[in-house]
């Protein structure tokens, strides 16, 4: 059976997009190649028809995890007042929704100390895709001048990143909810 020409294109970003929340739900190491292409309906020898190694699925979905959520925010940013669009960002990364679902959030507070753990080569590779992130939020972040505005970014993602990790930590959503709540008053009145 011939497969049109985008067929391995489609299954390729379908690999991608499955990783991608796999590696943030289940981490780096807990995610197996076996398990990530029989969940795409393919066996395991296939994945080098689409992959030299597991550290190129790896970039590739962790590529997709900072798009995926750069976009989330930049979208929640661009739809309020410029003034305000950090603070938008602040409150939908810092909710309980997005807390509770992490295969759909920021592949940091997921993935901070593997990632960390990484070895140098990886880490270059990393630091392109935060760079890529950082240049994506910068625009919504408060202050004047573009120095201004990255010193808000590292304080306000730093915290962000944080109070995310710890709230997951928490057993009971309410537990959850406070660690969220005390994070956005602080961001909310620092700036």
């Amino acid at each position: 059976m011939r497969y049109p020409p985008e067929h391995k294109a489609d299954i390729h970003q379908q690999i991608v997009k499955d990783a991608s929340r796999r590696i943030r739900r289940e981490g780096m190491t807990g995610a197996a190649v076996s398990s990530m292409m029989r969940d795409c309906g393919l066996t395991h020898g296939g994945f080098y028809k689409h992959f030299g190694s597991k550290e190129e699925l790896l970039m590739e979905s962790l590529s997709a995890a900072f798009k995926e959520i750069a976009d989330r925010l930049a979208q929640a940013g661009a739809q309020s007042e410029p003034e305000a669009a950090w603070k938008v960002i602040v409150k939908t990364y810092l909710s309980l929704e997005y807390c509770d679902q992490i295969e759909y959030g920021c592949p940091l507070p997921a993935l901070a100390p593997e990632l960390a753990r990484t070895d140098k080569a990886m880490k270059s590779r990393i630091f392109e895709e935060l760079k890529i992130y950082r240049s994506r939020m910068i625009p919504f972040m408060p202050g004047r001048r573009t120095a201004d505005k990255e010193s808000a970014f590292f304080s306000i993602f730093s915290t962000m990143v944080g109070a995310i990790e710890i709230a997951r930590m928490m057993p009971e959503p309410a537990m959850r909810e406070r660690v969220l709540v005390s994070a956005k008053k602080l961001l909310l009145r620092s700036f």
